[in-house]
């Protein structure tokens, strides 16, 4: 008989780049802010409660932080909102619930906290936030990926060969100082006028539905706006049910940041009886029902947000996905990465899927990271998480489309200027038939943040002309 020998000293640990450990979600107790000191678990479980009392603007907050915050933050955030804002104001209850939830009761050590919060950095910019030098980017653009531009009717972008975008409603839960649809979303601010829908919902989306009708090429439909939270639950089932009538729609994806966000409207009895009506139709019919959420930083990944990404899958929805922003001070760590994908994947049934670069729109400089930081945070994550759970960092490249951030064709790192080809035509190109071959040859330029460049590159870029 073979002894099995017995080891004699413990197997070497070794350190690792990352140590996982498991976090238990914890909902922050909203009862730490003088305003809300006496809000029940019923009305914060309330999603009209939660919008009745979402915070629009530096009074409201007032209320809410009674003496927590010094003042030097509601001047830093005005000047911000007269200066620099792209989207106005508009918190919920349960995002602001999850900003520095550890931070006392010193106005001091609070006021720090908030201006160091992930979470605070892209949902209430401050001015101090902002880059100094390079605020924008002299390539930024209001619609930096021309989705306008590739609308085939209003609100419809046809941009990949078999894959749309239905902009069904210009308005949110809530505002994210990045969005990259800033052109059209959300109420004007002091230095952006928005663009605005012109036809009725009823006709936009009948334009919509017979657009698909006449395109037997589309198979995929991606339902966002805005966020599909805010348009009222009967004429989006609607909507989905006509689109599911379409026999070559194969894939809807939901698109709603307000999963997190707002996660009472994604749990509330009408819209769980709803949406399992539209999972069951889809079931049947064959087609893919998918929501997309947009999470950030684990912070906001809480019980909540996993109970209405639980309740949507329960009901029959197929996937529940994430897709992030990277963004400085926020996610743009390994760590904070890893820690984001845990949470969603580990914690809440959330399936990290993309992270986007931040779009070259006006005043998002500060947010943004350079490709080849985007390329060592896709290495860096690498091999920690399920290959399947394990999400792609991607470049929305304009007039291309979502590159991985190793795609790239070429790349000048001192300009920060990377080159991108592309595999179809848009509807922009189709315009244009002569010049497919063009299309598909051409290389399409994307810019990374000036400030991450080495000297010489900043050097080239004051040297240019500034537009005015």
């Amino acid at each position: 008989m073979t002894a099995i020998q017995e080891p004699t000293s413990p197997v070497a640990a070794y350190d690792q780049p990352y140590d996982y450990t498991r976090v238990e979600l914890t909902e922050p107790d909203w009862r730490r802010f003088p305003g809300w000191h006496d809000v029940t678990e019923a009305e914060w479980r309330d999603a009209q409660w939660q919008r009745v009392h979402c915070i629009r603007n530096a009074k409201q907050l007032r209320a809410l932080m009674g003496d927590l915050l010094e003042e030097r933050f509601y001047e830093d955030m005005l000047a911000d909102q007269r200066e620099m804002a792209t989207m106005s104001m508009l918190l919920p209850p349960q995002m602001i619930n999850t900003m520095a939830p550890n931070a006392g009761t010193d106005p001091a050590k609070v006021t720090e906290a908030w201006y160091a919060d992930p979470i605070r950095r892209y949902m209430l910019p401050v001015r101090s936030d902002r880059d100094t030098e390079w605020p924008s980017h002299p390539h930024s653009e209001r619609d930096s990926l021309h989705e306008a531009e590739m609308w085939v009717v209003e609100g419809l972008t046809h941009r990949y060969p078999t894959k749309v975008l239905a902009e069904m409603i210009s308005t949110c839960p809530q505002y994210c100082g990045h969005c990259t649809r800033m052109d059209l979303v959300g109420n004007s601010t002091e230095q952006i006028e928005k663009h605005k829908l012109s036809l009725k919902p009823v006709d936009r989306q009948d334009a919509m539905i017979e657009y698909l009708k006449k395109t037997p090429g589309v198979r995929d439909v991606v339902v966002s706006g805005g966020d599909v939270a805010n348009v009222p639950w009967p004429q989006l089932e609607s909507f989905l049910m006509r689109l599911m009538d379409i026999d070559t729609v194969r894939d809807i994806r939901l698109a709603t940041k307000a999963l997190a966000a707002l996660p009472q409207h994604w749990i509330q009895p009408k819209v769980v009886e709803g949406l399992e009506r539209v999972a069951g139709t889809a079931q049947r019919r064959g087609v893919n029902l998918a929501i997309h959420t947009h999470v950030n930083h684990a912070q906001s990944v809480t019980p909540l947000v996993a109970e209405a990404a639980r309740t949507a899958l329960d009901v029959g929805v197929r996937d529940v996905r994430n897709q992030g922003v990277l963004m400085k001070g926020v996610n743009a760590t390994p760590a904070e990465l890893l820690d984001l994908c845990f949470a969603l994947q580990g914690e809440a049934n959330i399936l990290p899927y993309y992270f986007y670069m931040c779009d070259m729109i006006p005043n998002a400089e500060h947010w943004r990271v350079s490709v080849h930081e985007a390329q060592e945070l896709q290495h860096a994550i690498m091999g920690y998480l399920p290959g399947y759970a394990t999400p792609r960092i991607v470049c929305d490249v304009p007039y291309v489309g979502k590159r991985w951030v190793h795609q790239l064709a070429e790349y000048d790192r001192e300009l920060g200027i990377s080159y991108w080809t592309k595999n179809y035509l848009t509807s922009v190109d189709r315009e244009n038939v002569s010049n497919a071959d063009e299309a598909l040859q051409q290389r399409y330029p994307y810019y990374d943040p000036i400030s991450t460049l080495p000297e010489a590159g900043q050097r080239w870029w004051r040297d240019q002309p500034r537009q005015p």
